[in-house]
């Protein structure tokens, strides 16, 4: 498995002026993450950048690579109390770019009026500002696993696993799991007797449960209080992210203040 990286000619291709700071952090947290046993992917899996306007940022995300619109979807995500609206980019699954550590998404975020545009900028990040990077983490074989719900619990127990290690590595308190599930899973009548196990005690404050739109997994959750650095989880996702799951991250998880 390759040694996870973020691409060296960064500032070379984005103008974001805490591009510098966020790269570092999440580089810091990856080698923390490695270190700890947790099988990190070799490129991201998907920053989030706030932009005003769109252009600035999904214009030379075109340049790299980046297919704008990826899933043809729009994501409402209410920030800080404010109406953002996040569009994903992504880079086709043979692009030369992966391999050079570039994300393999890029949520492109923008204000939707003026007070979201002010509380934007108003933190003196720049314009555009990465506001999180999110590493992929390498999910358990499904050989051997069992049907599609035996599966799942094989894919919550991981994730709870790597919440629990990444916690002790960290030295922070992770944020709340998001697991979205296939519908085929969550209508299982074996389900919500199942659940229970797979959580090990979480409380129902650390953990969401809901159908992924699309089909496949998508699990995910921060490492670090203010929502600077993420890890997820995908198998077989048909579209970027999942719309309950960004409108719960949006609103309790992360925030333009990042003290």
């Amino acid at each position: 498995m390759p040694n996870p990286r973020l691409p060296a000619d960064f500032s070379n291709r984005l103008d974001i002026p805490n591009a510098l700071d966020r790269l570092r952090e999440a580089q810091s947290i990856a080698d923390k993450l490695v270190g700890a046993g947790v099988p990190l992917l070799g490129n991201p899996d998907h920053a989030a950048i706030f932009s005003d306007p769109p252009f600035l940022l999904a214009g030379p995300l075109k340049e790299i690579g980046y297919v704008a619109g990826w899933d043809a979807r729009c994501y409402p995500s209410p920030v800080d109390g404010q109406d953002y609206i996040n569009v994903s980019s992504g880079l086709p699954d043979d692009h030369p770019a992966r391999e050079e550590g570039w994300f393999q998404y890029v949520a492109v975020v923008h204000p939707v009026d003026e007070a979201a545009r002010n509380q934007m900028l108003g933190q003196g990040y720049g314009n555009p500002f990465i506001h999180h990077i999110t590493w992929g983490i390498d999910p358990p074989t499904r050989e051997g696993a069992g049907d599609e719900l035996a599966y799942a619990g094989v894919i919550v127990t991981y994730m709870v696993d790597m919440r629990h290690r990444i916690g002790d590595a960290i030295g922070d308190d992770p944020g709340t799991l998001i697991m979205a599930l296939p519908a085929n899973v969550i209508d299982h009548p074996e389900f919500a007797s199942c659940l229970p196990g797979w959580i090990d005690g979480l409380s129902p404050d650390d953990f969401q449960v809901e159908k992924m739109e699309g089909g496949g997994y998508l699990l995910q959750f921060f490492v670090l209080t203010g929502g600077r650095i993420e890890v997820a989880l995908r198998i077989d996702t048909q579209q970027t992210f999942n719309p309950k799951s960004v409108r719960k991250i949006s609103e309790d998880e992360i925030s333009t203040v990042q003290n």
